[in-house]
C-alpha cells in the first residue's frame, strides 16, 4: 500500500536541450506558468524550478538559457562541454538537481510530451508513488517507419527480458529515493528507461497526448535511436548471446548428422557424387552464422571496453544555479 505524502514537493524540471534555439523561450514560457499555477494552487512548493541542460549545442541555445535566467530566476541552466547524448544529458540534469529538490521531472524541450500532464504526475506522486511513468496514448503523429521501428523495439525488449514501458520515453517524474539510487548506477551505456524500470520502487503511470513540435526538426537522428535501442538491449539481456550459442550447437549437430550422412554414401554406398551446392552452400550458411555472432559479441565486447575505461559521462563547461 503506497504512502500518501502530505506537504507540497519542490519540483525540479530537467529539459535536455541539442540545438534547440527556436524552442527554448516558448518552452521556457509554458513550463513557467505550469510552475506558477501549481504552485498558486498549493500543489509543489514554491522555489520549484526549471533546469536546462545543453548537450553541446552548436546554435544559440545557451546564450537563451542564459538570458532567460537573467530575467527569470527559477530559471536555471548546466552547459556540457561537447553533444554527449540525449541519455547522458538527462543525468547530468538529474545529478545536479538531485539535492537541491524532492522530486524532478524529465521533459524534451520540444514539448512533444504534454506539460499538462505535470499536474498529474505530482497528483500521483504525493499519493505515494516514487516514479511516475508518462506514457504516449498513441502513436498516430509518427512516420510509418518510426512506428514499426518502435514497435519491433517494444516487442524484441519483452522477448528478451527486458523490462520496459511500452510507449514511454523519457517523459518522467523521479522521486527523492530513486534519484539517490540513481547515482549509484555508474554504467557508460546509459538507457535510463530500463534503468527506472528495474529499480523496484513504486511506480504509477500516466498517459498523455503526443503533440506537434513548437519548430523545427527533431534532432534524434536514425542513428540515435538504433544506439538507443542497442544500449537497451545489450545493457538488460543477455538473450543474444545464449541465443547465438545454441545456433552454434543446433549448426553443430546438423554439421556432425551431415558428415555422417556424407561417409556414409561415400564409404559404405559410394555414390558420391562431387556438386557444387553441397559444398558452396554450407559455407555460405555456417560463414554467415559466423559473420554474425562475431558481430554481435563484438556490439557487446565494445560496450564492455567502454564500461572498463571508465571515462566521465559528461563533463559540465558552465552552470547558472
Amino acid at each position: 500500500m503506497m504512502q500518501s505524502k502530505t506537504e507540497a514537493p519542490l519540483v525540479a524540471v530537467v529539459v535536455p536541450c541539442f540545438n534547440e534555439e527556436a524552442v527554448v523561450d516558448e518552452t521556457a514560457s509554458r513550463l513557467t506558468e505550469v510552475l506558477r499555477c501549481l504552485m498558486g494552487e498549493g500543489v509543489i512548493a514554491h522555489g520549484s524550478f526549471l533546469c536546462f541542460v545543453d548537450d553541446g549545442s552548436r546554435d544559440g541555445t545557451w546564450s537563451r538559457i542564459d538570458r532567460l535566467h537573467r530575467n527569470l530566476s527559477h530559471i536555471k541552466g548546466l552547459r556540457l562541454s561537447r553533444n554527449f547524448g540525449h541519455q547522458n544529458a538527462l543525468l547530468a540534469g538529474l545529478i545536479k538537481v538531485k539535492d537541491r529538490c524532492e522530486c524532478a521531472i524529465t521533459i524534451d524541450a520540444d514539448l512533444q510530451h504534454d506539460e499538462q500532464a505535470i499536474a498529474l504526475f505530482v497528483e500521483k506522486y504525493r499519493a505515494g508513488a516514487d516514479l511516475v511513468f508518462g506514457v504516449r496514448k498513441d502513436r498516430c503523429g509518427d512516420p510509418i517507419f518510426k512506428k514499426i521501428a518502435s514497435l519491433a523495439f517494444y516487442n524484441l525488449m519483452r522477448v528478451l527480458g527486458g523490462n520496459v514501458v511500452k510507449n514511454h520515453a523519457d517523459f518522467r517524474l523521479v522521486g527523492r529515493k530513486a534519484l539517490d539510487a540513481l547515482a549509484f548506477y555508474g554504467e557508460a551505456n546509459l538507457f535510463l528507461r530500463g534503468i527506472f524500470a528495474t529499480m523496484g520502487f513504486r511506480v504509477e503511470y500516466v498517459a498523455f497526448d503526443v503533440k506537434d513540435r513548437l519548430a523545427g526538426d527533431s534532432k534524434y537522428s536514425l542513428g540515435k535511436m538504433i544506439s538507443l535501442a542497442l544500449n537497451g538491449i545489450t545493457s538488460f539481456s543477455v538473450v543474444p548471446l545464449r541465443i547465438v550459442s545454441l545456433v552454434g550447437c543446433v549448426l553443430f549437430v546438423v554439421s556432425v548428422g551431415m558428415s555422417g550422412y556424407i561417409l556414409y554414401v561415400a564409404i559404405i554406398q559410394q555414390k558420391a557424387v562431387p556438386g557444387w551446392a553441397s559444398t558452396v552452400l554450407p559455407l555460405y550458411l555456417l560463414g554467415g552464422v559466423q559473420l554474425l555472432s562475431i558481430g554481435l559479441i563484438g556490439e557487446y565486447l565494445g560496450r564492455v571496453y567502454a564500461e572498463v575505461k571508465g571515462r566521465p559521462r559528461y563533463i559540465v563547461d558552465a552552470e547558472i544555479f
